[in-house]
């Protein structure tokens, strides 16, 4: 009887292993593509605040070159028979100089593009050249001043004071009246709470237009014109958007917290300040760093309502210093960065609460 031989069976593991390490692949590629393109974008969206940092070190003469260098280049210059020249590295007979003569002052400029290069050790040697054809010796050169200058060419001191007190004022003040607001939207059951929540948020497709005359009129006859108050008290009366943010948030925290903090005798604003705030607390940093950029960037309402200078906060003062010094672009930028700044240093103080999520829970852990 013929013996049957037994073929091996290759097992379905390997081939569920080389399916497994194909989809990992295939995700470490994804992920490594969709760094890519934020790393892109990501550059593509710092170079304006570079190059603004950048110009804000250059000198005048910096500023006039064409095409304007990322990297704040100023030409070197040697003394040459008691006259300052500019220095490059030539180029004799198709090589380059060796020993003194690498490096040469340009001490004369001739038609057809040439020019005159000396030694700066020996002046009475010289060599005409095409000046197209070398290289401008350069080194980097900051000019850190222009901040001083911008600074003190206006009161910046004294806007960046009131853009602070405006900015800081107003956010505890839209925090404190938002969350209440909200959380009576979201914990409170009345009649017609949800089409008095709609009305609310109806205001938001007023444009601010609409209501400036009667606003202004009001905060005339109440003499608050000319001064901070116009920029601060209006947020003390909670706005629609942030509500609508908190609202959102504390209707998806479950009541039972609440009854909890009820059985344990705590009253409505014990509850809201010890249960819920303490859950919404990455929301709550959101809205103060909206509030935080609209009321620093804030310019419409200052110009409107500001008259002496003394009141300015730093957009209407950017602006007007950008009137005075629209030649001295260098100073502009100077006193651009120091606007951005605070704005930026918020943001990286507070990323972590800005872009975290919540997990609703009772229990911490």
């Amino acid at each position: 009887m013929a013996s049957v031989e037994m073929q091996p069976v290759q097992p379905a593991v390997s081939v569920s292993h080389s399916r497994l390490q194909s989809m990992r692949l295939s995700a470490l590629a994804g992920r490594t593509a969709a760094t890519f393109v934020i790393a892109i974008g990501a550059v593509i969206i710092l170079i304006p605040f570079l190059f603004m940092i950048s110009t804000s070190l250059k000198s005048k003469n910096q500023l006039r070159a064409v095409p304007p260098p990322l990297i704040p280049w100023e030409a070197t210059m040697v003394e040459v028979n008691g006259r300052m020249e500019p220095l490059f590295r030539v180029t004799v007979d198709g090589e380059t100089a060796d020993g003194a003569m690498v490096e040469m002052a340009l001490v004369r400029n001739q038609p057809g593009g040439m020019g005159v290069f000396v030694d700066p050790t020996n002046p009475t040697e010289s060599v005409t050249l095409k000046i197209a054809d070398q290289t401008p010796v350069r080194h980097i050169e900051l000019h850190p001043e222009n901040y001083v200058e911008a600074m003190t060419a206006v009161p910046f001191p004294r806007y960046f004071l009131n853009t602070l007190i405006v900015t800081f004022v107003g956010m505890a003040g839209v925090l404190i009246s938002c969350t209440m607001v909200a959380y009576g939207f979201s914990r409170f059951r009345a009649p017609w709470l949800n089409w008095l929540f709609i009305v609310l948020l109806s205001t938001i497709m007023l444009p601010r237009q609409v209501t400036l005359i009667p606003v202004y009129v009001l905060f005339q006859r109440l003499g608050w014109v000319d001064t901070l108050l116009p920029l601060i008290v209006p947020a003390f009366f909670a706005n629609a958007y942030d509500v609508f943010l908190l609202r959102q948030f504390f209707m998806t925290i479950p009541l039972e917290m609440d009854d909890a903090a009820k059985i344990d005798g705590a009253s409505p604003i014990q509850t809201l300040w010890h249960v819920l705030v303490p859950q919404a607390m990455p929301v709550i940093v959101t809205v103060a760093i909206f509030h935080f950029l609209y009321a620093w960037n804030d310019f419409y309402e200052p110009l409107i309502f500001l008259h002496s200078r003394d009141n300015w906060t730093m957009a209407v003062g950017l602006q007007t210093f950008n009137a005075l010094y629209s030649v001295n672009t260098h100073l502009i930028m100077a006193a651009s960065v120091v606007m951005v700044i605070p704005p930026v240093l918020l943001f990286f103080l507070a990323q972590r609460q800005f872009i975290q999520g919540v997990v609703i829970s009772g229990v911490k852990g």
